[in-house]
Parts: C-alpha cells; sequence; structure tokens
C-alpha cells in the first residue's frame, strides 16, 4: 500500500508540473497581437498548448493504470505461495530497441523543427520499424516463457506478466498507429507545418512516456524494486 501512495505521488507531481509548463493557467484574452477576424494564425497558436495538455491528462491516466498494476504486483509478491517467473534475457534486447526507438522519434521531431522533409520521413521510417521489432520480439519473449511452461493460466506470476507487458505492447501499437497518422502527413504534398511539427512531437512526448513505463516495468520483473520499494516503506512508517 505504501508503495502504490509513493508511486500515486509522483504521477500527481508529473501531472501538475506538466499542466503548469504548457500553460493551462494561461489567459489568451490578455495576449496582445493582432486580432482581425481574417487573421486566423493564432488560433493554430492556441491549439498547441491544448493538445500538450490534452496528452499530459492522457499520460497521467495511462500512469495511474499501471502504478495500479505495479503496486497489486508488489502486494500479491510477498505471499507465501508466489513464485517467481524467470525473466527471459529477450526482454533486454527488446529493452535496447525500444530505446532505439524513443532515439529515432526524437530525431525525427529534430528533422521536423528544421524542415527537412526527407530526414522527417527517414526518422518516422525507422521509429516504426523498431516499434514493430519491439512488438514482435514481446512475443517471442512469450513464447519462450510458453515453451519453459509457464502459461497465463500457471501461477499467479506469470499471470501478472503476461497482463502487465500485454498492457504495454497495447499502448505501444495505439502510439503506432498515431505514428501512421503522423507519417501520412510528412509523405503529403503540404509544407512541414505547425501541425506536423506538433504531431511529431506529441508523437516523440507518448514514445519517452512509454520508454519510462517500460523501464519500470522491466525493474519490476527482475526484482531490482525491491530494494526502492523497501526504501519507501521505512520513509512513510
Amino acid at each position: 500500500m505504501s508503495a502504490m501512495l509513493v508511486f500515486l505521488a509522483v504521477i500527481a507531481a508529473i501531472a501538475t508540473w506538466w499542466l503548469a509548463r504548457h500553460g493551462i493557467a494561461s489567459k489568451p484574452w490578455l495576449e496582445v497581437g493582432n486580432t482581425d477576424v481574417g487573421d486566423t494564425s493564432h488560433f493554430e497558436v492556441a491549439k498547441m498548448p491544448v493538445a500538450k495538455v490534452g496528452l499530459g491528462v492522457f499520460l497521467a491516466v495511462v500512469g495511474a493504470l499501471f502504478t495500479l498494476f505495479v503496486s497489486a504486483y508488489l502486494m500479491r509478491v510477498d505471499t507465501r505461495d508466489w513464485w517467481a517467473l524467470p525473466v527471459p534475457r529477450l526482454l533486454y534486447v527488446n529493452t535496447g530497441i525500444l530505446f532505439l526507438s524513443s532515439v529515432c522519434l526524437h530525431w525525427a521531431k529534430v528533422e521536423a523543427l528544421r524542415v527537412r522533409r526527407e530526414g522527417l520521413r527517414t526518422a518516422l521510417l525507422a521509429t516504426f520499424a523498431t516499434a514493430l521489432a519491439f512488438v514482435t520480439g514481446q512475443v517471442f519473449a512469450w513464447q519462450q516463457l510458453v515453451a519453459a511452461g509457464y502459461t497465463l493460466t500457471d501461477d499467479a506470476a506469470a499471470s501478472f506478466f503476461y497482463v502487465i507487458t500485454g498492457m504495454h505492447g497495447l499502448h505501444i501499437l495505439g502510439g503506432m498507429v498515431a505514428l501512421v497518422r503522423t507519417a501520412r502527413l510528412a509523405w503529403g504534398d503540404g509544407p512541414v507545418n505547425g501541425k506536423l511539427r506538433l504531431n511529431v512531437e506529441l508523437c516523440a512526448i507518448y514514445w519517452h512516456f512509454m520508454l519510462a513505463v517500460w523501464l519500470v516495468l522491466l525493474a519490476l520483473f527482475a526484482g531490482w524494486a525491491s530494494n526502492f520499494v523497501d526504501i519507501c516503506r521505512q520513509l512513510l512508517q
């Protein structure tokens, strides 16, 4: 329970920082500038923080969801009938692939800011390819565990592993859908405008977040989080 409170506090702090950073308390009606009805440029600027705040709220919800999974895992792992699940080595390879995918999307963001369409297209293709490789690698890791006799209904540890990693994989697939929509804009005939740059930036933020979530999950499955949990319990006593 103490670990859950710490995780929720961290999520709340991140959400508060996000909303403060992207101007949730800003007052656009006090902005000084051209208010000509025929000039719609200020409307495009106003949409950008709204989209970022919306993504921030969504990521806070996703973070809370995974926090509940982590909390349930940590509470269950202390029971006597818990049998540790061997972590497939392929997970470490998949972690490197997901990290590379996040780097590629950051590259895409830089290319979009510099208005270099060809570099942007290459970076988006590299991101999609590495994301697909990560999801495929996760499936292979599942197959290795099943072949070793660890099925979904075998024990609690296996059930938690499949459910949590499956939920993370679904979020990666959802990000890939958004990535495809962004790539369609990049392959269009129009210029690298603010809408395209915003879409790339939102995808990058989402990708970095899912990488951070995966690193936490990997630490959980590998047992590295035990010391952190012990420290949290001592602080809350």
